[in-house]
């Protein structure tokens, strides 16, 4: 059986990053790179938040260039999925969704997460093209213009006052007759004067128009839950704020996770509960869930999973 001193499961900046760190450092990593190889990065148009891009660059394209960085290193990078893994005791031994099996005796898991959406047969068709899940990753695009935010938590409330400090008006959408955020995070959106709170509200469609490959948002169709009343706004962004979903289904009661799924890390590191298991990128990170800071964890992923084999010997 095929064994490996340094596992990485899932791909995107975390994934890649810490496949360049570790190859680096000869632990001839090999990386499996899930179903969406270089993860949410992908689903982007363009990334102008990620340093040494002066003049920005395509989500596909980044995700392309660590791809092949890693690989230049020696990194051998696999299509599939890890489907299962024995935590008992090392080397840990990992199953595939081919039915291949191997043995590590390092694993940085960077299976990310994965936001929630509507539902929206339409949010699907402009998701790229002005629907999106991350205003701090998008809202610069949106300069001087109209934008809808859809929630009623704090993510929803930071992601709508972070934008009005950018763009014309913010609409935010929520399906209650108030918000489920922080007194202090209700304070700040009722006290800024370009947010337009909508009550009892949910979304039925979102509209715009298609040209070949180009997709350009330009309104949503509202409906009030109380009066089943619709309107239109218009705006040219939608801002999904609904939360994420840590991808770690399979290490459910194996590895500490909070309560809604994100897996837990000792404090400054990213070493989990089980010894020679590291997290790094959104799946570990429900604050800031940015490229660079997940390029960062899966540094010092690498980093640490060296020196736990160093100690090992």
């Amino acid at each position: 059986m095929e064994t490996t001193k340094c596992l990485i499961i899932g791909s995107g900046p975390a994934g890649y990053t810490a496949a360049i760190y570790a190859a680096r450092a000869d632990l001839k990593p090999v990386i499996y790179e899930g179903m969406q190889p270089g993860g949410q990065l992908t689903t982007t148009t363009e990334v102008d938040n990620f340093p040494g891009y002066p003049d920005g660059i395509d989500g596909p394209k980044m995700m392309e260039d660590l791809k092949r960085q890693a690989e230049r290193f020696g990194t051998i990078t696999r299509w599939g999925m890890v489907v299962g893994i024995d935590t008992n005791k090392r080397p840990f031994k990992v199953s595939i969704d081919d039915g291949t099996e191997l043995m590590a005796e390092t694993v940085i898991i960077a299976t990310g997460a994965t936001a929630k959406y509507l539902g929206l047969e339409s949010e699907e068709k402009f998701k790229g093209g002005g629907v999106s899940a991350c205003a701090t990753c998008d809202g610069f695009f949106y300069k001087g213009k109209n934008v809808a935010v859809v929630g009623g938590g704090d993510t929803a409330a930071e992601e709508a006052t972070y934008l009005a400090n950018i763009v014309n008006k913010v609409y935010l959408i929520h399906r209650r007759d108030e918000l489920r955020a922080s007194k202090a995070m209700v304070n700040r959106v009722m006290k800024t004067p370009n947010i337009e709170m909508v009550w009892d509200t949910e979304v039925k469609e979102i509209v715009g128009t298609e040209s070949g490959f180009i997709k350009s948002l330009n309104g949503a169709i509202l409906v009030n839950r109380k009066t089943g009343k619709e309107r239109k706004i218009d705006i040219e962004g939608f801002f999904v704020a609904i939360g994420h979903k840590p991808n770690t289904e399979i290490f459910k009661g194996k590895l500490d996770m909070d309560e809604v799924g994100y897996l837990i890390t000792k404090p400054d590191s990213t070493a989990t509960n089980v010894p020679g298991i590291f997290a790094a990128g959104d799946v570990q990170d429900k604050h800031y869930r940015q490229a660079i800071t997940a390029a960062g964890t899966g540094c010092m992923a690498a980093i640490e999973s060296e020196r736990f084999l160093g100690e090992q010997k």
